[in-house]
């Protein structure tokens, strides 16, 4: 059984040995563990600490891309370097590495797929109040929108079986915290959360400029997602705002037009007009939207499976060209 264990970064030349030097060099149920760093454009000596640190693994990009981009090449670069296991942690040493045994648990236990750590977001005293109101706001509103139970929706501390890596796909250039939380409810994908603890910040946070920045990525996100993998009910209950408007302001004209007030109302029979077409015409995008959905589940399981073709090809050329 491995483990490899990514750490995407950027600009953390600084405090990338100290978080090194704190991973796990075994654990029970693993046979081998390796370190993965994603230096996402870097403008500093983050790739050169982190080969002095001993890290096993180095993706570099050209340019910054994002934490999203950062994330997902470390998937797969850990999914070439065999990985059975994957976790996901922060350069800036946020979480405890020695919680990194209960976030594998359940998965060498078989009981999920993907494991996420709670950092207790409503008791964590590096926390503002403010930001411990928003980040529980965000946690229920994305128990809503993956239908999973969700106590802590931004934790990056987390782990992914094989299976999970392999079928994860994040669009978005921002975060892949809750995106790929809404997809794993979608996909119906075991998920579980195990407590967490953290250590005290050693800088600010760099995906969270300011509340106006959070708040407008963070929600585009969560209706991309939802719409995504939900879009019948999502255009269907806008379509059934607009018709139920349209109505009324209709039963509305109605009432004037049989007291012989009608022709000082046209505009009212307007409105309704073009609300009960709009409404009726949304609810139609729905559904083609849900027949879109369809054919991307169907390309979802295709890239799954080109993916783990790739694999197994790489795994018998690698096998063919070792030594004898």
């Amino acid at each position: 059984m491995k483990l490899i264990i990514q750490i995407p970064c950027y600009n953390e030349a600084q405090g990338l040995a100290a978080t090194v030097r704190a991973l796990p060099r075994t654990l029970p149920g693993i046979d081998q563990i390796e370190y993965l760093v994603i230096d996402d454009g870097s403008t500093d000596a983050t790739a050169e600490t982190a080969r002095a640190a001993g890290v096993h693994h180095i993706v570099r990009f050209p340019g910054h891309r994002g934490l999203a981009r950062a994330f997902v090449a470390g998937l797969e670069a850990a999914l070439r370097g065999g990985a059975d296991i994957i976790v996901n942690t922060d350069a800036d040493n946020q979480y405890q590495s020695e919680d990194i045994i209960q976030l594998i648990a359940p998965i060498l236990a078989g009981q999920a797929e993907l494991v996420i750590g709670d950092r207790g977001i409503a008791r964590v005293p590096t926390f503002s109040l403010f930001k411990r109101w928003l980040q529980s706001m965000g946690s229920a509103v994305v128990t809503q929108a993956s239908g999973l139970h969700i106590p802590d929706a931004t934790s990056g501390f987390r782990a992914l079986s094989r299976e999970a890596a392999l079928r994860t796909l994040v669009l978005s250039n921002y975060s892949y915290t809750l995106e790929t939380l809404i997809q794993a409810g979608a996909r119906q994908i075991a998920v579980q959360y195990v407590p967490v603890r953290t250590n005290p910040p050693t800088r600010p946070s760099r995906l969270m400029r300011n509340t106006y920045h959070y708040l407008t990525n963070s929600a585009a996100t969560i209706v991309r997602a939802y719409t995504t993998y939900r879009p019948l009910p999502v255009f269907l209950t806008i379509g059934a705002g607009l018709l139920s408007v349209g109505l009324l302001v209709g039963a509305r004209f109605l009432f004037f037009y049989l007291n012989g007030e009608g022709s000082g109302h046209i505009q009212s029979l307007i409105l309704a007009a073009i609300l009960l077409i709009v409404g009726f015409q949304v609810g139609l995008i729905g559904l083609v939207a849900d027949l879109i959905s369809s054919n991307r589940k169907i390309l979802e399981e295709i890239v799954y499976r080109l993916r783990r073709l790739e694999l197994e090809q790489d795994r018998q050329e690698s096998d063919r060209q070792a030594p004898q």
